[in-house]
């Protein structure tokens, strides 16, 4: 079914779901999660994200999928991995910034993020993951913004709003003396791979009567949290693709896709294998 006839759309713009679907976005959301289960033990010093990458590519077609980056706005690859002070969109097989090439070196923190295309449905989500033995700040800095994804799922019910989900995420963030990208954002997702809303993980200075959206059941968008260890500015490289923080202190993202349910939310990214986290 052409998306513009499914479902209905709200006065923000925001594409409403049917009960049917969840099955779907379920089901590619699970190969997104599976591969990125599987990509796991070949983040290890020495391994180069271009093999990480090939890797992802022959999975997304094996797993009878469809890569939503490659062709992309014109890119070319099946993953986007970012490492230590990338905060995202890095690119497999570009040397990565402070390395001498797109080799992983003991202590690099990196996020892979993975979008498939099944039967028409996107799965969106990325995971960080340790190179070796992480520096303690390094581990810090992944488990709040873990921990920051998952206060903000908490938040998923209908009648709240998207700036409760933001709220908690900075609350956390600062009360750990971290910063929270503002440049990038979670957002619609179901059979397009972008759509309304902004999924902002701060909470945005609204003027009088600009009141966030609503949640209601059958909303399906992702969170994806970019927490720096410094301040939250962001510089795209002269790629058009790469954004790093400003002053080169680590960033770490966590990224899931979900669906507002009746009572709260389906968590469609979730690890087959319960390794969610880089410690396992």
């Amino acid at each position: 079914m052409d998306e513009t006839h499914r479902g209905r759309i709200t006065k923000d713009g925001i594409r409403i779901y049917e009960d049917a679907d969840f099955a779907g976005m379920h089901a590619a959301g699970q190969v997104a999660a599976q591969i990125l289960d599987e990509v796991g033990p070949l983040v290890v010093p020495g391994a180069t994200t271009a093999e990480i990458d090939a890797f992802i590519e022959r999975r997304v077609t094996e797993l009878g999928t469809t890569s939503a980056t490659i062709g992309y706005k014109g890119y070319k690859h099946a993953s986007c991995i970012s490492t230590n002070h990338v905060v995202c969109h890095g690119i497999p097989g570009a040397k990565i910034p402070g390395h001498k090439d797109d080799t992983l070196l003991d202590g690099d923190i990196i996020n892979i993020d993975v979008t498939v295309i099944k039967d028409g449905w996107f799965g969106d989500s990325s995971r960080m993951y340790f190179v070796g033995q992480p520096k303690k700040f390094a581990e810090r800095l992944v488990q709040v913004t873990h921990d920051c994804l998952m206060y903000g799922i908490e938040q998923v019910k209908p009648g709240n709003t998207f700036d409760d989900i933001a709220r908690v995420i900075q609350e956390h963030a600062h009360k750990n003396r971290m910063s929270v990208v503002r440049d990038f954002c979670g957002h619609g997702l179901g059979r397009v791979f972008h759509a309304p809303p902004n999924v902002l993980h701060y909470v945005p200075h609204r003027r009088p009567g600009d009141a966030a959206p609503v949640l209601e059941e059958g909303m399906f968008f992702t969170i994806e949290p970019m927490i720096n260890l410094g301040r939250p500015e962001t510089k795209v490289l002269g790629d058009d693709w790469t954004a790093i923080t400003k002053d080169k202190k680590l960033s770490a993202q966590f990224e899931h896709s979900i669906g507002v349910t009746a009572r709260g939310c389906e968590i469609f990214t979730l690890s087959p294998g319960n390794i969610y986290f880089p410690t396992y």
